[in-house]
């Protein structure tokens, strides 16, 4: 018998201008909806908490340092508030969700994906491997400590961010882990049209490739942020259109209306045996590949700019380290 997961892709909008935490109770309230609908895995955007930093698309580099300083003041530390909130949620509802934040540790900014389970825990927490354009001036690198699969109460879980979908080595090492649903995160309200249509090429070929569902979020701005964050109509224009929230069959196929304007879900429910039927024709790291031709190197050591040798309780360098 066939296993189903219904998935929601939700595209929402941040809360602007507060303590950072305003945005993290609606991703509750959205978590909270969703259950009521039966889903039991929830995709929230890129960097959604406390918003994404989209006054680096708008702005030069050096105008933006005080934007830039407010963001470090509500930005995400993990564990903390936000993760606990929304690992509460998750435990209450018996939900997996997948939701980007902007991380701080110490001195630096990163853009992380996390994934709780249904029992709160965090089973992933990964950071965008190389920040995109004008993002480099935002965010530190990652490292690919986080390229890995999860399994979750949903299933296979692998989650990559934005332009990391235009990496194929990036996908191909999740593909190489048996994903069953991918999670894709983009900024939304950035761009324009070609953006959204971009986006759909990408999340379908992945889907393809992998033989998984691609579940896709991305974020949207009202009339009134967009005015608010560009501060001269002249910069208005970059920030509307380019959202494609949506669902993607393991063939390539959109499950249900992908979203494009405003808030809301789209649902669907992920039958597993589509799955098999697709890696049955074609399997990109089973039957349908030559690993004596081609094969893929991985380095999941996690990157310290310290290395302690035969000292111990020396004070940690990140909270990746106090983790540890």
């Amino acid at each position: 018998m066939s296993r189903i997961v219904r998935a929601a892709a939700i595209q929402i909008s941040p809360v602007l201008g507060d303590d950072g935490l305003g945005t993290a109770r609606k991703v509750c309230q959205a978590i909270r909806e969703a259950a009521e609908k039966g889903v039991k895995l929830a995709v929230f955007p890129e960097t959604f908490v406390p918003y994404y930093p989209y006054f680096s698309f708008i702005q030069p580099a050096f105008r933006f340092g005080g934007e830039h300083l407010a963001l470090y003041e509500r930005a995400v530390v993990i564990p903390g508030p936000v993760t606990d909130m929304v690992a509460e949620a998750a435990r209450q509802t018996g939900m997996v969700v997948v939701l980007g934040v902007n991380e701080r540790d110490f001195g630096t900014l990163y853009n992380t994906q996390i994934i709780f389970d249904t029992t709160g825990e965090i089973l992933l927490k990964r950071r965008k491997i190389t920040p995109t354009y004008h993002e480099r001036m935002v965010w530190g690198q990652g490292d690919g400590a986080g390229l890995k699969v999860v399994e979750s109460a949903a299933g296979r879980i692998g989650a990559l961010a934005c332009w990391e979908h235009y990496n194929p080595l990036a996908r191909y090492t999740l593909m190489t882990q048996h994903e069953e649903i991918h999670c894709a995160q983009f900024p939304g309200s950035l761009v324009g049209q070609i953006f959204a249509d971009q986006m759909e090429v990408t999340i379908r070929h992945h889907a393809l490739e992998s033989g998984c569902f691609v579940v896709n979020a991305t974020g949207w701005l009202t009339e009134e942020q967009i005015k608010e964050i560009a501060g001269d109509p002249a910069l208005e224009g970059p920030l509307r259109g380019g959202c494609f929230t949506a669902i993607v069959s393991p063939e390539g196929k959109l499950l249900g209306t992908p979203l494009t304007e405003g808030e809301g879900m789209v649902i669907a429910d992920l039958d597993f045996a589509l799955i098999t039927k697709r890696k049955r024709m074609m399997d990109s790291v089973g039957h349908y590949a030559r690993p004596e031709l081609l094969s893929l190197l991985q380095d999941r050591r996690a990157a310290r700019t310290v290395h302690y040798v035969g000292e111990a309780n020396q004070v940690p360098t990140s909270t990746d380290e106090a983790a540890s």
